[in-house]
């Protein structure tokens, strides 16, 4: 699944839209990128310590059908599935707090933009 650069942006520019007041400092630009990289080097070593998770993942890209061969492997294992969901809690809960309707995918690919 690959996102257009303009994608991301306007997907980025939605984090400003909903942004409570009591809540701005996590709210901000800074607050999500600092939650999301803790998710991420999370994720990361979680999927260092299971390389079938981390081949499937990395295989899905060139699958004709990535949504599906995700879908597939995280239906064959539960565990793995749920370990992930909660490694991710942080970033989703933000997400909800926030108001937030941007995903990691959207803040990859805007980076990938500006580089």
């Amino acid at each position: 699944m690959k996102l257009t650069a303009m994608l991301a942006l306007a997907g980025f520019a939605s984090l400003t839209i909903a942004a409570p007041t009591a809540a701005a400092a996590p709210c901000s630009a800074s607050g999500l990128a600092s939650t999301a990289s803790g998710v991420l080097a999370q994720a990361s070593s979680y999927l260092d310590a299971h390389p079938d998770a981390n081949d499937a993942l990395t295989n899905a890209g060139s699958s004709g059908d990535a949504e599906g061969a995700v879908r597939s492997y995280f239906t064959a294992h539960p565990g793995e599935f749920m370990d992930l969901k909660n490694i991710a809690r942080p970033l989703t809960s933000l997400r909800g707090q926030c108001g937030m309707s941007v995903s990691p995918a959207q803040l990859a690919a805007l980076f990938n933009a500006l580089s």
